[in-house]
């Protein structure tokens, strides 16, 4: 008997641009088609794109692989690659335009968490509700109700309406309700992310018991360090096509190389200067000590980055600095190298490699890495300011320890000096 899970054959997927799926019109459809057709042929004529003639992308295209039972395979790619349109296929909701793919077993898919949620349903309505969307039989879902409810953590609010919950509690539910299936395959697309970090941990723990029992899965994240702690195979997909397959450390450093290579590229591709003219000119920017020759460092490594730059015209009193954001572009810190009263630096025409080492007390998960320049002569003067890469945290030091799971802070590693004293109707006595 054969042990292939899933077997993907010359997969394909194909869409046409500009062109809607049939369905029914209503009034105010057609008065908004007859209204925006001008504009919409104005557009075609601008971008060449013939919505008519209806151009056509392929999403996907000569996707074959394999994986066997009991395998945890990972799929990595940037957005658009590709990643959630594959997925989409293997769970049966979309319908691939050439090729085929076989699942053999029951397949769970957690691919838009929250999918089948009703607002005014109460939370064990929808519990009912979504897991027989999900493919539960009554009985099933009655079995352990229990267990999807303390594991979401919504005890006290399971007979409110949902729509009175707060994001992190539909979210918490709604990943609960799908993850307490018992699929032979289980298909996540990016929803391991979901709820604050301590629940994060669970549903990282739920994905790995379901494959310790034995159960196949795929996983598609932007997180490399979720994909190497639960995959040992992977796949790389790059504008539709498989671009590397094979061990989870290999397909990841592939990832991450050409991920340099593309921040490399825009910056030989542009200027990057902002407001100063075009004194400093930003050539290229390296991670001095990242791991597998990437943009990623292990939990608290320090950041050493070499910045080369070309000085066109003689500038003086420059300032250098580099900042970190959060994903969401919150300001996390900032450095200059003129901070607590060093000299600012003076350049004359030539090239330059301008190196630095941060400190590192981020908690894992991405970041993105700000360099720039201001002059100050009278008023702040910008030479450059740029957005540079996206930085990962991974989720272990070197050596494998691992953040501890009582610290859910943006920031870790920050040490203070405690003591404490007696107090008695004197004051404060030393103990």
């Amino acid at each position: 008997m054969s042990n292939i899970a899933i077997r993907v054959e010359n997969l394909g997927k194909q869409y046409k641009i500009g062109v809607r799926q049939a369905s029914y019109s209503t009034l105010r459809d057609s008065l908004t088609e007859m209204l925006s057709a001008p504009f919409r042929r104005l557009w075609r004529e601008e971008t060449g794109i013939n919505a008519d003639r209806g151009d056509r992308i392929w999403a996907l295209h000569h996707i074959s692989f394999e994986v066997r039972q009991g395998e945890v395979l990972g799929i990595i790619g940037r957005n658009g690659a590709g990643k959630s349109t594959l997925l989409k296929i293997l769970s049966r909701i979309t319908e691939p335009t050439e090729g085929y793919a076989e699942i053999h077993g029951r397949v769970g898919s957690l691919l838009e968490v929250g999918t089948g949620f009703h607002p005014e349903l109460t939370g064990r309505e929808n519990i009912y509700l979504n897991g027989a969307i999900l493919g539960m039989k009554k009985r099933e879902i009655e079995r352990k109700f229990d267990e999807i409810v303390a594991f979401a953590e919504v005890e006290k609010f399971v007979d409110t309406p949902v729509k009175h919950y707060s994001s992190g509690m539909y979210l918490r539910l709604a990943f609960s309700v799908a993850a307490h299936l018992q699929p032979e395959i289980l298909l996540v697309d990016e929803v391991l992310a979901v709820g604050d970090i301590e629940f994060q941990k669970k549903c990282m723990g739920r994905v790995e018991k379901i494959a310790d029992e034995g159960k196949t899965v795929v996983v598609v994240s932007h997180s490399m360090s979720t994909v190497k702690a639960l995959c040992s195979q992977a796949i790389l997909l790059e504008s539709g096509t498989i671009k590397v397959v094979g061990t989870v450390d290999a397909v990841v450093a592939e990832y991450l190389s050409a991920k340099v290579d593309a921040a490399e590229k825009v910056l030989s591709d542009h200027d990057h200067d902002v407001g100063g003219g075009s004194a400093i000119r930003v050539k290229r920017i390296r991670l001095l000590n990242g791991a597998m020759n990437s943009f990623r460092v292990y939990w608290q490594q320090p950041v050493s980055v070499s910045l080369e730059v070309e000085v066109f015209e003689p500038i003086g009193e420059v300032s250098f600095g580099a900042a970190m954001r959060t994903a969401d572009g919150t300001f996390i810190f900032v450095a200059y190298n003129d901070d607590r009263g060093k000299p600012k630096w003076n350049f004359k025409p030539g090239g330059y490699a301008v190196d630095f080492t941060l400190q590192n007390p981020l908690r894992p998960g991405l970041y993105t890495l700000h360099v720039g320049a201001y002059q100050r002569r009278g008023t702040v003067k910008n030479v450059f300011a740029l957005d540079a890469v996206q930085l990962e945290v991974l989720g272990f030091t070197e050596n494998g320890s691992v953040p501890p799971a009582t610290n859910p802070a943006l920031v870790s590693g920050v040490e203070a000096v405690f003591s404490y004293k007696e107090m008695d109707s004197s004051g404060p006595r030393s103990v």
